[in-house]
Formats: structure tokens, C-alpha cells, sequence
């Protein structure tokens, strides 16, 4: 099996790379999902606890791997495509399932990411920039940073979502083989 893991800050544009996936017809499995998936049964003694504080919470007390632990139980077929790894932790987990896995980071800057978190108006955008800052930091403290760096892919997503598009499907295209 061959993974395609993706990462990037949020707003980066991972959503924007995960479509280009599945035009190709990969099976994919957002964490994200999987974390709120598993918020929404969590135990009452953590019912305070926001969606990034609840997988924070996990991550201490099962370890930085639990959540790709909790995906790779979901994965199957010859090619799969995972959105939104967050650490090192992680990319090895899904290394022990198999040696073919290829980490895709998506990179937009600062004020870029900010101004489309704020613009898409999901109930996660920061309600200010030291909000946005924060989460930044919280996602870079689980290994992030760590994770963009040594990725085996690039991509900038500064320009047009048109030439993003095209640049995400060339390189899907790439990896699906």
C-alpha cells in the first residue's frame, strides 16, 4: 500500500490538495474528522474540552501517535490518502503499516492562512490574529513544523486556487503512480 500523507498549518490549502486526490478516486480519511468523530463520544470528564484541547488531551495520554494508531484501522487498498498529519509521531506510525509512504506538505504564509481561515468562517477561525497564533503554536508544540520540513513533497500555495489545482493535480497524478 502506498500512503499519501498530507500536512500544513491551517488554512495552508491541504483541503485544496486533498480534492485533487479525489477526482483520481483515492479512499482518503481526514484526522480532523477522526478527532471530531471521537470528541463527539468523548468521556464526560472531558466534555469542557474544545476539539484541539480534546486531541492535545489524547495525545498525552495515549501518545503522539493515537490518532494515526486510530486511523491506520481504517485504511485499506493499494493507494490511500491521509489529510492533516500533525507530527513525526505520526509519520512513523503510518510507516510501520508500510514502507511506501510519501508526506506531502502544503505552505502558504502567515497573513495568507490567516485571511482564509477568517474568510472561510468555519467555526475554528480565529476570532482574532492572537487567537490564530495560538493555535499555531499549539499545532507546531504536536510536531507540525518538524513534519513540513522533512516532508518528502512541497508545495507553496500562494497564488490563484486555479494554479494551485493544477499544480495539486500534477503532483497527485505523480503519486498515485
Amino acid at each position: 500500500m502506498r500512503l499519501i500523507i498530507i500536512a500544513g498549518m491551517p488554512g495552508a490549502g491541504k483541503e485544496e490538495f486533498l480534492s485533487a486526490t479525489r477526482r483520481l478516486g483515492l479512499p482518503f480519511l481526514r484526522m480532523g474528522d477522526l478527532v471530531r468523530e471521537f470528541h463527539s463520544k468523548r468521556d464526560p470528564a472531558d466534555g469542557a474540552l474544545s476539539v484541539g484541547a480534546f486531541a492535545s488531551a489524547e495525545r498525552d495520554r495515549h501518545g503522539f501517535d493515537i490518532w494515526a494508531k486510530r486511523a491506520m484501522e481504517r485504511m485499506g487498498g493499494d493507494v490511500f490518502v491521509v489529510d492533516g498529519c500533525r507530527s513525526r509521531d505520526e509519520v512513523r506510525a503510518y510507516q510501520s503499516l508500510t514502507d511506501d509512504v510519501v508526506v506531502v506538505a502544503i505552505h502558504s504564509s502567515p497573513e495568507t492562512r490567516y485571511e482564509r481561515l477568517v474568510k472561510r468562517g468555519r467555526d475554528d477561525a480565529p476570532a482574532n490574529p492572537s487567537e490564530f497564533e495560538a493555535r499555531d503554536a499549539r499545532e507546531i508544540g504536536w510536531g507540525l513544523a518538524e513534519t513540513i520540513v522533512l516532508a518528502d513533497v512541497m508545495l507553496v500555495n500562494e497564488g490563484s486556487l486555479e494554479e494551485f489545482w493544477e499544480r495539486s493535480g500534477e503532483v497527485a497524478g505523480a503519486l498515485r503512480g
